[in-house]
C-alpha cells in the first residue's frame, strides 16, 4: 500500500512539477525596481539608522537647557576630638558622637554662556541636515545599482531572443545541407560545420542563462523579492528627454545634487562652529541652590548629637582669563576650516559638471549608436539573405555562409546591446544630476 502511495506520488511530481517547483515571475519597469530598492534595500536602513542617531543626538544636545541636579549623601565614622596645648606640654580628649551622616541636594542653571547651548543644538541640527543629504546620495547609488542590474536582464533577454532566432535558421540551414548531402552534392564535413554552428549557438544561450540566473538572484535579495523570483524587464525602449539640452542638467544637479547640498552644509558647520567658538570669551553665569543636613553639630562646644540644616541660593559667576589668548587660536583654525569647506564645495560642483557633461554626451552618444547599429543590423540581415539564395544554388560555400550568419547574430546583439546602453545612460545622466 505504502508502495502504491509512493509510486502515484511520483508519477504526481513528474506530470505537475510546476505544482512544487514554482517560480514567481514579476514584470517590473525600472520606477519599480527602484522604488522596491529603496524599500527593502539593507544598505538603506543602515544609512536611515544615522539619521536616528543623529536626530536622537540633537535631543542629547538639548538637555543642556534643564538644570544640573545632584543628591549625596555620606555615612562615616566620628573619631574623638583632641585638644593640644601651644607647647605641646599638654593634651585633652574630647569625646564625639562616633557616628556621623550628611544628606546634600544642589541644583545648577546655566544662564548666559554666549548663547553656548543654542549653537550647539543648531550644530546638532546641521548634523542631522548631513545624515539625511547622506541617506539622499546612497538612496541615489542603490537606485543606478538595482537599475543597472536590471539592465543587464533586459540585455540578456534580447540576447537570448537573438541567439533563439539565430538558432532556428542554423536547424533550418542543417536540414538544407543534410539534404545536400544526401543527394551527394556536399561531403560531410559541411553538415559537421553546420552542426558546430549550432553547438557554438548553444554554449552562448547556455552561458546567458546562468548569468540571467546569478543578475536575478543578485537582484531579487536588493529588491526584497524571493531569490527564486524570474525577473522580467517591461522598461519601453523609446528614447527619453534627448532635446532638452546639457544646460538644462546642470542647473538640475547645482539645484539637486545631494553632494552639492552637503557642501554648502559643511559651509554652515564651520560658520557655526567658529560662532562656537567664540562663546568661549564670554563669561559663565549660573544659578544655583541647594540644602544641607549633617550630623553632628561639630562647630559648638560640646558637639550636638543633632541633625543641623541649611539653605543657600544665588548666581554664580566665573570667567576663564587664559580663554583671552587661546580662542584667538582656535577661532583662526575654525576660519581655516571654513575656507576649506567653500573650496570643497568649488571642487564639488566641478566635479558634478564634468560628469554631467560627460554622462550627457554619453547619453548622446548612446542614441547615436543605437541608430548605427540599427543600419548595421539592416546591411548584415540583408548580407544573410543574399548568401543563403547563392548558398542554395551552390554559388557560395559554407565558410562565406556561416561568416555572414555571425555578422548576422554580431550586427542583432550589438543592437540590442546599443537600445539597453541608451538607457543606461539616461539613467546615468540622471544619478549625476542626482535626480534618479
Amino acid at each position: 500500500m505504502v508502495k502504491n502511495i509512493k509510486t502515484a506520488l511520483s508519477l504526481v511530481i513528474a506530470l505537475f512539477p510546476a505544482l512544487f517547483f514554482s517560480q514567481e515571475i514579476k514584470q517590473l519597469t525600472a520606477n519599480e525596481v527602484a522604488e522596491l530598492a529603496l524599500q527593502n534595500h539593507q544598505q538603506l536602513k543602515v544609512s536611515a539608522q544615522n539619521i536616528d542617531i543623529a536626530k536622537q543626538n540633537t535631543e542629547v544636545v538639548k538637555l543642556q537647557k534643564l538644570p544640573t541636579i545632584t543628591a549625596s549623601t555620606s555615612q562615616f565614622y566620628l573619631g574623638n576630638s583632641v585638644a593640644i596645648d601651644k607647647d605641646f606640654s599638654n593634651s585633652t580628649t574630647i569625646p564625639m558622637p562616633h557616628y556621623g551622616s550628611s544628606y546634600a541636594v544642589q541644583a545648577t542653571q546655566l544662564i548666559f554662556k554666549g548663547g553656548l547651548v543654542n549653537k550647539s543644538i543648531e550644530m546638532a541640527g546641521l548634523r542631522e541636515q548631513l545624515s539625511n543629504l547622506d541617506l539622499e546620495k546612497n538612496k541615489q547609488d542603490v537606485k543606478f545599482l538595482v537599475i543597472s542590474n536590471y539592465l543587464d536582464v533586459y540585455k540578456i533577454l534580447n540576447q537570448e531572443e537573438v541567439f533563439q532566432n539565430n538558432k532556428k535558421l542554423a536547424q533550418e540551414r542543417l536540414k538544407n545541407i543534410q539534404k545536400f548531402y544526401q543527394q551527394g552534392m556536399v561531403t560531410r564535413n559541411e553538415v559537421i560545420r553546420g552542426e558546430l554552428a549550432i553547438k557554438n549557438l548553444d554554449q552562448g544561450i547556455l552561458t546567458l542563462a546562468n548569468n540571467k540566473k546569478i543578475l536575478n538572484y543578485n537582484l531579487s535579495i536588493a529588491l526584497g523579492l524571493p531569490t527564486d523570483t524570474e525577473i522580467i524587464p517591461i522598461e519601453s525602449l523609446d528614447v527619453k528627454d534627448s532635446g532638452i539640452g546639457m544646460d538644462y542638467y546642470i542647473n538640475l544637479a547645482h539645484d539637486s545634487n545631494p553632494l552639492i547640498k552637503s557642501a554648502k552644509t559643511n559651509i554652515d558647520v564651520a560658520d557655526k562652529n567658529i560662532e562656537i567658538i567664540k562663546t568661549d570669551k564670554m563669561p559663565t553665569v549660573a544659578g544655583f541652590g541647594g540644602y544641607t543636613l549633617q550630623r553632628p553639630i561639630t562647630n559648638r562646644n560640646p558637639v550636638i548629637d543633632m541633625y543641623g540644616g541649611g539653605w543657600q541660593t544665588g548666581v554664580s559667576l566665573s570667567y576663564n582669563i587664559d580663554n583671552l589668548f587661546k580662542t584667538k587660536e582656535r577661532v583662526k583654525l575654525g576660519v581655516l576650516q571654513k575656507n576649506q569647506a567653500h573650496d570643497a564645495m568649488t571642487l564639488t560642483q566641478q566635479n558634478i559638471d564634468m560628469s554631467v557633461n560627460a554622462a550627457y554626451v554619453k547619453y548622446q552618444e548612446s542614441i547615436q549608436q543605437a541608430d548605427i547599429m540599427n543600419d548595421a543590423k539592416r546591411l548584415a540581415e540583408e548580407n544573410y539573405k543574399i548568401t543563403e539564395a547563392k548558398y542554395l544554388n551552390q554559388l557560395a560555400v559554407q565558410a562565406e555562409m556561416i561568416d555572414a550568419q555571425n555578422q548576422k547574430l554580431q550586427s542583432e546583439l550589438d543592437y540590442a546591446n546599443a537600445e539597453i546602453n541608451v538607457l543606461y545612460q539616461y539613467y546615468n545622466l540622471l544619478k549625476s544630476t542626482g535626480t534618479l
